[in-house]
């Protein structure tokens, strides 16, 4: 076992011990969380700093997105082997000293290869931390109440390291964006090592599947890279690279169904409810992040906000977020059962991008985008913790590691695929409109109305799949 799991009734003394363990895992992902914003607003200023071209400045993010979501089943495997305690421990002090070295860096080169430390780091940290948590809070009404504080935590992180990279880099300077990593990662790994409960794991002997380890890894970070570098390729060499990516697929796919100790159990896949969550999940993030990287570009190149105001104009986002997660979710999910309350708040972001669509190159942030946010805030906040809910409750303890890291593996793959997506619509409507003689502001602005109009559609598919694969059927009831 992971950690504490007694019967809160039977042990009233361990449930204050699980609760502060929950607080653990929440910083160590909060640290993780904030620095994939935290560097956005920031990269003007990295820019112009270390002298970063256009192409290398991407390198900054993909530097760190392609180990993290490439390592992310494999140590969520090793996890469950070697304890998850020790991965998570060991992934806080790994990504804490990369983040001291990116406060540090002084050229391009140790930047890069600092940010790709914090990626294995990262992904050492968060591909245990569900599997965790569901350990923790064996029982389905604590365990939503357990999951919708950890979804708070990991979604309003998301647009508070928006207000921060700005705050920190136009007060500061951008090395802070990393170093404020340095007391945070202190902290949650004495009190990880303090406060969670120690477990043995499987052990090595049990053994992972190392040549199907290198086919994945492989397959999930050439993937990311796909993704990510869509923009700086032909078309030609993206779809060789892509059919490459497919080709190890289905060798590690074909390798698992021979292995006797497979990296990925294929049985995983024949949950319904893990599948499903999983492909929701993939549309839900690819909008939400292509809008929250956009949504911060609008407000800056339309509306004509600085680093400092930009992080302002995000941060209701988590304040609405946070309220609405630790106050309403889960017990609206306990009334309602999940997969009502996830349709209800993808309705909510279909909606809100589609109005968002709509946001023309004279608009207001009180009129045309703030409603627009709260209102995403809102749709967020309610299907988050009811998609990790559905996607964990169709995991055996066994693999709830290996659960964990998928889950996690898909945010990144939905967040990379959105941004990559919606900021070539844009790109390409912005250039085209600019070569027809249209004005700059004009033209940005109807690029990403179009951007935002894809996003609208992306969460109606991701609408049409909730509601066909995560149906609930027969006698199954759904775990809220």
């Amino acid at each position: 076992m992971t950690a504490i799991v007694e019967n809160p009734t039977r042990a009233p003394h361990r449930t204050h011990s699980r609760w502060t363990a929950l607080v653990v895992l929440c910083a160590g992902t909060l640290m993780t969380v904030l620095d994939g914003n935290i560097v956005t607003v920031a990269m003007p200023a990295i820019q112009n700093d270390l002298g970063f071209s256009g192409t290398g400045l991407a390198w900054v993010v993909n530097a760190y997105l392609i180990p993290f979501g490439g390592l992310l089943l494999l140590v969520g495997r090793l996890g469950d082997l070697v304890g998850r305690k020790r991965m998570f421990a060991a992934g806080l002090a790994a990504f804490t000293a990369a983040s001291v070295l990116c406060g540090v860096a002084t050229s391009q080169g140790v930047l890069i290869a600092a940010r790709a430390l914090q990626g294995v780091g990262g992904a050492m940290t968060s591909a245990v931390v569900l599997g965790m948590l569901v350990a923790l809070f064996p029982e389905p009404r604590e365990q939503a109440r357990a999951i919708a504080v950890f979804s708070a935590v990991g979604a309003a992180g998301g647009a508070l390291g928006t207000f921060l990279g700005g705050a920190l880099t136009q007060a500061l300077n951008w090395h802070w964006i990393f170093l404020i990593n340095l007391p945070i990662g202190v902290v949650a790994l004495w009190a990880a090592v303090r406060v969670l409960a120690a477990e043995d794991g499987e052990g090595l002997g049990r053994g992972a599947d190392y040549p199907g380890a290198a086919l994945v890894t492989g397959a999930l970070m050439l993937t990311v890279y796909v993704i990510v570098g869509s923009g700086d390729r032909d078309l030609t060499a993206t779809l060789l690279l892509a059919a490459l990516a497919l080709t190890l697929f289905i060798a590690f796919t074909l390798r698992q169904g021979r292995a006797a100790r497979p990296l990925l159990r294929l049985r995983l896949f024949g949950s319904r409810l893990l599948s499903g969550a999983n492909a929701v999940q993939i549309l839900m993030i690819a909008t939400m992040y292509g809008f929250q990287f956009l949504g911060a570009l609008y407000v800056q190149r339309v509306l004509g906000f600085g680093e400092l105001l930009t992080g302002t104009a995000f941060l209701p986002a988590p304040v609405a977020i946070g309220v609405l997660m630790l106050g309403l979710s889960a017990r609206t999910i306990g009334r309602f059962g999940a997969y009502r309350v996830l349709l209800a708040g993808l309705v909510l972001i279909a909606a809100g991008m589609a109005l968002l669509s709509r946001a023309p190159a004279d608009g207001s942030y009180l009129v045309d985008f703030l409603p627009v946010l709260l209102l995403l805030a809102t749709g967020f906040a309610a299907a988050m913790p009811a998609l990790t809910g559905l996607a964990m409750s169709g995991a055996r303890e066994e693999d709830a590691g290996l659960a964990s890291g998928l889950f996690n593996t898909t945010q990144v793959v939905g967040g990379s695929l959105g941004l990559a997506v919606l900021s070539v619509v844009a790109a390409s409507r912005t250039e085209g409109l600019l070569a027809g003689g249209a004005e700059m502001v004009s033209a940005t602005a109807e690029g990403y109305q179009l951007a935002f109009r894809v996003g609208a559609g992306v969460a109606g598919v991701a609408v049409g799949v909730a509601a066909v694969v995560l149906r609930p059927g027969g006698r199954v009831r759904v775990r809220g």
